[in-house]
Order: C-alpha cells, then structure tokens, then sequence
C-alpha cells in the first residue's frame, strides 16, 4: 500500500515515528475500522482516525443530531441539528482528509446484521451508550474474530479496554471476553442514562481519543495494548489506574462448557 507524496506530507510526523514509520502508515491506509456509534465518544474515536489516515471508516448509527448533543459530540455542528448523524460525520470526515474512504450504516447494530456489517473490517471500535448493544458487539466481534477497543463513560469517569477473546494470551489460557470482565449488566435503571445525570463534554474527547489511540496501536502493532487490562479514570479527581482482569472459565461466551463443545 503505497503513500503519494501528499500523504507521505500529511502523515510526516507518522512516518519519523519509532514504532508507526512508513510501514505502519501503509499499516493505517491500508486498515477497515467501524465505529458503533457517532456520539460522544464516536465523534474523536472517528475525527482522530481520519487524521491518522485509517484507510476506511464506517459509522453505524441511526439516530440524528440534535442541539443537546452538540456539548460533546464534536463531529457534529448547529448546521446539523435534524440531520442523520452519519451524514454530518461523512462531511466532517472528507474535511479532515480525502483520502479516507466514509462507509455510512444508518441503522442499529444488531445480531442479525452483525455478522454481515462486521465482514468488511479490521477491528472495531464501540463507543455504544448502553449495555444492551456493547454486549451485542462483543459477542459477535468474539464470533467473527475481529479486535475489538471498548470503552464507556458516566458523568466524569471512563474506561477503556481491549478484546481479542478469539485468541490465547502468552500464558496459554484464552484472552477474557465482555463477559469475562461484566457477566452480566446492571439491573434496568440502575445506572441513569446521560440525560438525567449528565455527562462532562470534555471527558468523552478524551476517551474517544484513546480509543482511536488504541486503534492505531492494533493496526500498526507498536506497544502494548489494553488485552486484558482496563484503563480506569475519574476526571473528578485526575486519577487514572489500570487494572488486570483474566479469562473467566465459566463465562458463556469462551468459557470452558464451549471450549469441550
């Protein structure tokens, strides 16, 4: 995957990078990245990787812009109030960098499209709002073998991780799945949805920014990622701490009754 002088221009600081250079550049143009959802934290997740130069991105996401999200979602402007979000996230994407290809999806992420959407790329980026379709794009990302960055927020807080549960870790045992780390999601109400608690704008640009960064680690391959770890923060008090989970035997997704099956 060749760079024309323009691009080798505009990703410069890219190519002089220990550990991303030329070939991991070529690496970026060359990957498919889907994004569920053009919120919050799909709004940098998506801005950062056009950027990057990620040769594809796909948006899947069925709602429209309106002027409460325009807080935070930073995709998006005053202009777009009524439109689909896919649509303003199309144009915002050819004003960072034409060579990127948009692939618009303007419909929900479901099991029964999942396999189907998901065929057409690399590694997957969730920045979903509810539990329901995170553990939805976790399983079917585990079925069709596609890494997976997750991540979520609360009014000041975040996390991040990510999953390659198809695959062993360095000590043999299968990397944990969604729900190795959440069995099971919280009892309906018992988490307030983003409009009754609130949410501060500036902390869904941070997560979103680490989830392209996380992105961009798995397609070129520099570092160590998130497998196996989740990145904690609490904006409130400017703390951040990683923590180590493991596979979960019991878990239904690759637990040890699917492994003998």
């Amino acid at each position: 995957m060749t760079l024309s002088p323009e691009e080798v221009e505009r990703y410069a600081r890219h190519i002089v990078l220990h550990g991303v250079g030329g070939p991991g550049q070529q690496k970026l143009k060359g990957a498919r990245v889907l994004s569920i959802g053009a919120g919050g934290l799909g709004s940098p997740f998506i801005q950062y990787l056009a950027a990057a130069g990620v040769g594809a991105i796909g948006v899947i996401d069925n709602d429209i812009v309106s002027l409460s999200n325009l807080q935070r979602q930073v995709l998006h402007g005053t202009q777009d109030i009524g439109r689909p979000k896919v649509d303003s996230a199309a144009e915002a994407v050819a004003r960072i960098n034409p060579h990127v290809k948009f692939v618009k999806h303007p419909f929900r992420f479901t099991a029964e499209n999942a396999a189907a959407v998901l065929a057409g790329y690399d590694v997957v980026g969730d920045g979903s709002d509810n539990f329901e379709t995170r553990y939805v794009v976790s399983d079917a990302c585990f079925h069709a073998k596609k890494p997976l960055v997750t991540a979520a927020v609360g009014e000041y807080d975040g996390s991040i991780t990510t999953l390659r549960p198809f695959e062993n870790g360095k000590d043999g045992k299968p990397n944990p799945s969604y729900r190795c780390l959440f069995p099971e999601a919280p009892p309906p109400g018992s988490i307030p949805a983003c409009s009754e608690a609130g949410i501060l704008g500036a902390l869904t640009g941070v997560v979103g920014a680490m989830m392209a960064l996380e992105v961009v680690r798995e397609i070129t391959g520099f570092g160590e990622n998130l497998v196996g770890r989740i990145l904690l923060m609490d904006t409130s008090a400017m703390r951040f701490e990683t923590m180590n989970y493991s596979w979960d035997p019991q878990n239904p997704l690759n637990g040890e009754a699917t492994r003998r099956a």
